[in-house]
């Protein structure tokens, strides 16, 4: 891990010789001398990587290393804010200078850099040991590191891990059993990593339990139970939206119990650690009616007996040498259905040893096998096995099983490439179970300077294959995928894991949680803290004390509110997020961000007004600026300036924003990479400006005029990497689409304005879709022609939109129609009356929700012929409607028939 530190800061320094050749010409020598010596010793790290864990001496001559480098980047940091306060080097100069000697700053500068020169050829002539190469050339370079992960196949499902038939028949009978009684509780117990979780879900999403139960939730407590999360969490499941989150918790309780006691429920409260904790919810969960049940998973075989007395917890048992065999080389050799009877005698013979190390353990034997997919030779997984063993008989003999468990962890981190490590402990920062979005973590990652500008590749593009290649190793696991079925959307990390990158993280001197104390609200911070700090917090508010100069980044697993009362204090600061609470109409941002100089990303919240102050346009190293308010959001001109920035996300929390923020002639920017969303209030197209969006991925506009729409969207068609683009127009003018039609590249298209779907020349205004759409929503398009009949054209098309799209009282879905929709969202179509769906049509069909429509008497005959639907959801339709799709005491609704094949029905007031 010190090599990847150290590379960041060789990389650094790099950037500055380029950057301040000029004003570094007086102490230019010593930095790149030391520029030189740094890039020595990042070889040498590399070469004795994971050597250092049995070598005490040479761990901390590697813990010297990293922290003369942490030291480096320092004074490398202080000399831009330097010079940038100064007003540049001609100011240093007036301030420090005499005729006879050179400036006061960068004598200090060649002072501190020459020390630290000094001490790095110390430690070099301490090692005589190891050779370290001069010329700072021996070892693969970061900036190669794409040509060392291999291909991944991220849209690949997983296929089920372990044999889980006979465990999950005897939960889903434990489940199904019709107790008439007080909170009936079945636990899945077993040591962290046996595949609990994974079974619970198996059977949570079982067709024979969904037609079980009225209502389902599901929700995560891990070893930080949050009572109030937890209940909200629930309550959003069970009513089919979420709620407002300022009741108070007893009010909360109070809620759920009435919203389950009419219902036969089935909570699931995945890894609970404590009584404790169940203590809390169990009040939240009445009887129900009868079979209702809440269903645990646990370590601890004593929560689960506390918690049902009633009812033997369900332990499942660690995998045998046969079972833990079959796995290892299901993932060890993916290419090969064969598995071992493809390896030669000398595979199988370290392998049976290695798996026999993992205890029976599926996580375990997952990540192990994941570690030798990567080595082809018999000495490379020689190395594995040497790793692995290594260490195990200074444990105690209780502890042996973890313990073996955690050396095949340890052994797949180290193999990690070095500029993989830093991602994955970055990791550490989010809490158990937390969803992690991929856009946020590799934006994180691009501003804490992990990921390498390559010509190659886009730096997105490049985190995309780090996140891919961690997950490809089964360091991090998939939570869900995005609107194409096949990139990752979301990701977790495994409990068990998570520890390892805490530990890991603590040790490397790379990242800190602090937690909040539970009454209190300030967060006292100090100078001998990690450079990384990401804050617990107990309440929605924090309020930062002290001083923490060197402080790179402010991470919260929470978006509660911050209050900094001395900007100075955090200078070096590269990543901040803040939020406000609701006291006052608008929120004018601290001009004192603007002497955050460093600062890579940043992140605002608001329920109201946001206004920026005109010291943002400063921050020349800013990459990506995420804003979400409730109302309007003021930018000052000085943000369309900054040429580093990548990304520009406005969100509103209302559900049709009008706007995001006004279009500036000058902002032509060709670095920018996601723009939403811009107001269109002046002719865009003057001087062609928008073509030097040569980057330009995700693009939000909303026009104020009809007559700027067209000769826009033809310039726009010239944007190559364009996929996604949001459209809205203000006021009732009705807009020429044709340019639509070009644009070959575009996957995900929304429209928000008024459709003149008059005759046209080419039929119906909506064939000028591009054909290669995937993802689509139309809004307030006001269609009076069926729009079925063209978009069930659309042959790539998975997930598909209507709000408030079409005001007709027929719809019609034609058999062949829609061949590789997924999902579809039809909502507040008042006059739709009628819709029929003929055999064939739909064929994929996996979620249907249906909202407001307040007309339609009934579903479509067709439906039945949809084998493929999973999930049905009908939120505040005709009482006639859902009467007829009922079961009341064993009766069935007249168009039951329908719907009978529908594992999961929901129906929504």
């Amino acid at each position: 891990m010190a090599e990847a530190i150290v590379s960041l800061v060789v990389k650094r320094i790099s950037e500055l010789l380029i950057r301040e050749a000029v004003f570094l010409k007086d102490v230019k020598e010593e930095v790149e001398s030391l520029n030189t010596e740094l890039k020595r010793m990042q070889c040498f790290l590399e070469d004795v990587d994971g050597k250092a864990e049995q070598d005490k001496r040479l761990r901390n001559r590697v813990s010297e290393i990293r922290d003369l480098a942490y030291e480096a980047e320092d004074i490398i940091d202080s000399f831009i804010l330097e010079r940038a306060h100064q007003g540049g080097f001609q100011g240093i100069v007036k301030r420090f200078t005499s005729i006879c000697t050179k400036p006061w700053h960068l004598h200090k500068i060649g002072v501190q850099v020459k020390a630290i020169q000094t001490k790095l050829q110390n430690i070099s002539n301490n090692l005589p040991a190891y050779e370290i190469p001069r010329d700072g050339e021996g070892s693969s370079s970061v900036f190669n590191v794409q040509r060392q992960l291999r291909r991944t196949y991220s849209h690949v499902e997983e296929e089920d891990v372990v044999s889980l038939e006979v465990s999950t028949k005897d939960v889903m009978t434990k489940l199904m059993n019709e107790e008439d009684r007080l909170h009936a509780v079945v636990s899945i117990v077993g040591m962290g990593g046996i595949g609990k979780t994974t079974l619970a879900r198996k059977v949570y999403n079982h067709v024979d339990v969904i037609r079980h139960f009225d209502c389902f939730a599901w929700v995560s407590i891990s070893q930080q139970c949050k009572p109030r999360e937890v209940l909200l969490t629930i309550l959003a499941k069970v009513h089919g939206r979420e709620l407002i989150n300022n009741l108070e918790e007893s009010e909360l309780v109070k809620r759920l119990f009435d919203a389950l006691k009419e219902k036969r429920y089935l909570i699931v409260l995945d890894d609970i650690w404590k009584n404790e904790d169940w203590d809390i919810l169990k009040p939240a969960f009445p009887r129900g009616r009868k079979g209702s049940k809440i269903l645990f998973t646990t370590r601890n075989r004593n929560v689960a007996l506390h918690a049902d007395p009633c009812n033997t917890p369900m332990e499942l048992s660690l995998l045998t040498d046969d079972e833990s065999w079959n796995l290892l080389c299901r993932k060890a050799f993916p290419r090969s259905k064969m598995g071992s009877q493809c390896c030669s005698q000398e595979f199988v013979k370290l392998g049976k040893e290695m798996v026999k190390k993992c205890g029976g353990l599926p996580l375990a034997i997952i990540v192990l096998g994941c570690l030798l997919a990567t080595k082809q030779s018999v000495a490379q997984w020689e190395m594995v096995h040497k790793n692995i063993h290594g260490h195990l008989n200074e444990l105690p003999h209780q502890d042996r099983q973890y313990g073996a468990v955690n050396r095949v962890l340890v052994s797949s981190y180290n193999d990690l490439p070095y500029p993989l490590k830093p991602c994955f402990l970055y990791l550490s920062h989010y809490p158990e179970d937390r969803e992690i979005p991929k856009k946020e973590l590799t934006r994180l990652w691009i501003a804490e300077g992990f990921i390498p500008e390559n010509e190659e590749f886009l730096m997105e593009d490049l985190g995309e294959k780090f996140l891919e290649e961690l997950i490809d190793r089964s360091l991090v696991q998939v939570s869900r995928r995005d609107y194409t079925g096949t990139n990752v959307e979301t990701c977790r990390l495994h409990d068990l894991l998570r520890d390892l990158c805490l530990k890991k993280a603590r040790e490397e001197k790379f990242l800190e949680i602090i937690q909040q104390p539970l009454h209190e609200r300030e967060v006292t911070l100090a100078e001998p803290m990690l450079r990384r700090i990401s804050i617990q917090p107990s309440r929605r508010r924090a309020l930062l004390k002290g001083e923490h100069p060197k402080l790179r980044s402010l991470l919260f697993s929470e978006l509660v509110e911050l209050c900094i009362s001395k900007y100075k204090s955090f200078k070096f600061l590269r990543v901040l997020t803040l939020a406000r609470s609701y006291k006052y109409k608008e929120w004018h941002v601290s001009a004192e961000i603007g002497n955050l100089l460093h600062l890579r990303y940043l992140k605002l919240y608001y329920s109201r007004e946001i206004i920026l102050p005109r010291s943002i346009g400063r921050l020349k190293d800013l990459y990506t600026l995420y804003i979400k308010s409730g109302d309007e959001i003021v930018l000052p001109d000085g943000v369309f300036k900054l040429e580093s920035l990548r990304h520009i996300v406005i969100k509103m929390d209302k559900m049709y924003p009008v706007c995001g923020f006004s279009w500036r002639q000058g902002f032509t920017s060709k670095n920018i990479e996601t723009l939403k969303s811009v107001t269109m209030v002046e002719k865009p197209v003057e001087n062609n400006a928008v073509l030097r969006w040569t980057n330009i991925q995700s693009l939000g506009i909303a026009f104020t005029s009809a007559k700027y729409v067209k000769p826009s969207l033809i310039l726009l068609t010239k944007l190559q990497r364009l996929e996604s683009l949001s459209l809205r127009i203000l006021g009732d003018s009705l807009p020429d689409l044709e340019p639509l039609s070009q644009y070959y590249h575009l996957s995900k298209l929304k429209l928000f304005w008024l459709i003149k779907d008059e005759p046209h020349p080419s039929g119906h205004v909506l064939k000028l879709l591009p054909s290669n759409i995937v993802k689509l929503v139309l809004v307030d398009c006001g269609l009076s022609q069926d729009p079925m009949a063209v978009l069930e054209k659309l042959c790539h098309l998975r997930i598909l939109h209507l709000t408030y799209a079409y005001i007709g009282s027929r719809m019609v879905c034609s058999a062949n129609g829609f061949p590789k929709l997924d999902y579809l969202r039809m909502r507040s179509l008042y006059e739709l009356e009628e819709w029929e769906i003929e055999e064939g049509a739909m064929s994929c069909l996996r979620e249907l929700k249906l909202h407001r429509l307040k007309s339609l008497r009934m579903l479509p005959e067709g439906l039945r012929y949809i084998t493929t639907l999973q999930k049905l959801n009908l939120i505040e339709m005709l009482s006639s409607l859902k009467e007829r799709i009922k079961v009341i005491d064993g009766r069935e609704g007249e168009d039951f028939y329908k719907v009978r094949h529908i594992p999961s029905i929901l129906i929504f007031n």
